[in-house]
């Protein structure tokens, strides 16, 4: 890869979910490391999979990845560094002050906010504090899908921001003194970040209109942010072995087409592009191939009919088990890039078709609904909630409520309160609740944002209750009914959306087990872009068809009540009418498949 010839001290790659920034991250600091550097692999993914990858149990202090002389790997414990900020800010008062001020401190400390600014705390640590990561000459930093990535790099100049204007000394964080003693170390962070000597922004992408887009998007977020040097990555694209598979040349041509309809704001930029590999990413050696450019597929016997053994039904028989309530919550969550916006719009539209009330929503940052929909059919609203716009109303209606009978001194501390990065959490947190609301007068088809932030906004509940209570005179109905909506399978079907692979597989896995502790119980798995569906002739799509078994039976047969299975469609699933091909019934090609074998 171009980059690795100048690496720069320190590395971060960044895309939208799926694309493979994980792979990309751990192959280029095994690449890196063989070349006789000292290497510091971080994650700072909530849903980090480095461990899958890397093939060892790391933790939030570097542990040696064995094969690989010079590499070492972390991942930033986001609870751990969380309970520790917590414990730092709060230690000092155990025993000085009552025990009831010092609990309510700690409450103060233990929402998703607190999560995100202590986690940011370890990133800061690692990018800016020279003595931190003194022992290596490269930092990869594996970072969570784009909406939380900006999030994360946008934090610096924000809390800098927040930290000099607040004069109470207080905020929904709780006492500052966290923070104020961070000061310089988040502006070293700033410096770190836009410095192109120092820093490389890796945009990692694939050969696919929707991923270039966001690639654009987040790579002129990123720049406004100081972050310029930057490098794109095209990951996975294929090329057809031959003209004999209609599936392989389809799937070639759309990669070549939006290659060739790039965005502008990433044409400039140099560019690396990675070839569809056959095999899963997972393992030293699978890397190593990778940073050669290796596709060639291993020999594999012809037959697949033990894929056919195990094959779950069409998406439309998970509908036809939905449709007749006639009201709900439906939310489809999952690893970012597994196409759960493809599959939420899918089901909304063809709810619509069979005559429901539908509202199609997001609580996704790097939201495409509208762009996947089309030209919406009758029965059916598409919306989106927009952090911004809905931030802005909390403001207004906490100002309006709380701030009403306070002199100028009050007003002005709430208005500062309100200014903290935290409120906006809990704005899209209400319009969440509200949405889920809309379930009792029809369907609500929710596509949820990535696996990490999702969670962080459904453990937001208490945070919420004990803040709106601290600044309002009130709780909406909508937010007290929310947890218990969740838990009613009556309700709300929670769909779990993977593809055919190891990693989404296992993250869908642990996320289950998590909305399980929760008292939320998943109504089905969709495995989404299957290619054992499909009679493929095309070399490194069969390897890849056979890898799938394995995966479509762990779900089958250990995780999901119920499964469904969307194959991998030849035209782009956008619009209305392409969208009915997502739930069609795809088995009658199965019998092609099995002359094929």
């Amino acid at each position: 890869m171009k980059f690795l010839s100048h690496a720069t001290r320190n590395l971060f790659f960044t895309g939208k979910g799926g694309v493979g920034k994980t792979s990309l991250a751990c192959a280029t600091a095994v690449g890196l490391a063989d070349g006789g550097k000292r290497v510091l692999l971080v994650s700072t993914d909530p849903a980090s999979n480095l461990d899958e990858v890397l093939g060892v149990s790391l933790g939030s202090q570097p542990t040696v990845i064995r094969d690989v002389t010079g590499l070492l790997a972390m991942n930033l414990d986001c609870d751990a560094a969380a309970r520790e900020y917590r414990e730092r800010l709060v230690g000092p008062y155990r025993g000085v002050l009552p025990e009831a001020v010092v609990t309510s401190m700690e409450e103060q400390l233990s929402g998703s906010c607190t999560v995100e600014i202590a986690a940011f705390d370890e990133f800061s640590r690692l990018l800016a504090d020279p003595n931190t990561t003194a022992d290596f000459d490269h930092v990869v930093f594996d970072t969570a899908p784009t909406g939380h990535t900006l999030r994360l790099l946008s934090l610096p100049a924000a809390w800098s921001g927040f930290i000099d204007t607040n004069t109470s000394g207080t905020s929904c964080l709780g006492p500052l003194a966290g923070l104020q003693t961070q000061h310089q170390l988040y502006k070293d962070t700033v410096r770190a970040l836009s410095d192109p000597q120092a820093t490389t922004l890796v945009l990692v992408t694939r050969a696919e209109r929707s991923a270039l887009a966001e690639a654009e998007r987040s790579s002129g977020e990123l720049a406004a942010l100081g972050v310029r040097n930057q490098h794109l990555v095209v990951n996975a694209v294929f090329k057809a072995q031959g003209a004999d598979d209609p599936i392989a040349q389809a799937m070639q041509q759309r990669g070549q087409e939006a290659l060739a309809a790039i965005p502008g704001g990433l044409a400039a930029f140099p560019r690396t592009e990675l070839p569809l590999v056959p095999h899963n990413l997972i393992g030293v050696p699978a890397l190593r191939a990778m940073l050669q450019g290796t596709r060639d597929a291993p020999q594999l016997a012809q037959s697949h009919s033990s894929h056919l053994e195990i094959l779950p039904p069409a998406l439309a028989e998970i509908i036809d088990q939905i449709a007749p309530s006639g009201r709900g919550v439906i939310l489809t969550m999952g690893k970012g890039g597994v196409g759960k916006t493809t599959v939420a719009a899918a089901i909304a539209v063809e709810l619509a078709r069979r005559g429901q009330r539908v509202h199609l929503t997001t609580t996704d940052p790097a939201a495409h609904v509208t762009n996947t929909v089309g030209a919406v059919p009758a029965r059916l609203t598409v919306g989106r909630i927009d952090p911004r716009a809905e931030t802005e109303a909390y403001q207004a209606e906490v100002l309006a409520d709380a701030g009403a009978n306070l002199d100028d001194q009050g007003r002005a501390l709430l208005e500062e309160d309100l200014r903290s990065p935290c409120t906006e959490e809990i704005a899209v947190f209400r319009a969440f609740a509200r949405a889920v609301d809309q379930g009792r007068d029809g369907f609500v088809v929710l596509d949820t944002a990535p696996t990490g932030h999702t969670i962080l906004l459904l453990d937001a509940t208490l945070a919420y209750h004990r803040e709106l209570s601290r600044q309002s005179s009130g709780i909406p109905d909508s937010v007290q009914q929310l947890l218990p909506r969740l838990r009613d399978p009556a309700f709300t079907r929670v769909l779990l959306v993977t593809l055919p692979e190891a990693t989404p597989v296992h993250e869908a896995a642990q996320l289950q087990e998590d909305l399980l502790r929760a008292g939320i119980r998943p109504f089905a798995w969709v495995i989404n872009q299957s290619l054992t569906p499909l009679p493929v002739t095309d070399p490194v799509l069969l390897a890849r068809q056979h890898h799938e078994g394995v995966y479509i039976r762990e779900v089958v047969q250990q995780l999901a009540p119920r499964t469904a299975i969307v194959p991998w469609l030849v035209e782009a699933p956008v619009g209305a009418e392409a969208l009915a091909a997502v739930v069609r019934d795809m088995r009658p090609n199965l019998a092609c498949q099995a002359k094929a074998s």
